[in-house]
């Protein structure tokens, strides 16, 4: 059983979590906590498809200069070349799931 009291965690940005619920050579599940205000790089993925997942909060996505803001319990695909960017332009924590095939990490071009 895996969760993020016994998973890996790192930190990225500015006091933005993640924990790495499945981590295989074939398959990336990841947990994240974004707080308010916190913005990732706009970046694309060459080979990783990803599907973000928003477990609580508001997530506003940025995709190819369209934006779509995802509510809990919806989420979004992101196919390989798509420039995008996770942004929490809410008040409070957001908290998703990121699944990438294959694992997105060594996979990045910002933008």
């Amino acid at each position: 059983m895996i969760s993020i009291e016994n998973a890996e965690h790192y930190t990225w940005g500015e006091g933005c979590d993640g924990w790495h619920l499945v981590k295989t050579p074939a398959l990336s599940v990841i947990q994240e906590r974004m707080p308010p205000g916190m913005r990732e790089q706009r970046h694309l993925h060459e080979k990783a498809r990803q599907f973000f997942f928003v477990l609580e909060g508001a997530l506003t996505m940025e995709m190819d200069g369209q934006t779509q803001v995802l509510s809990a319990r919806e989420g979004i695909e992101i196919a390989p070349g798509v420039v995008h960017q996770a942004i929490n332009a809410s008040a409070a924590d957001v908290w998703f799931t990121v699944t990438s095939v294959p694992p997105s990490h060594g996979d990045r071009v910002n933008c």
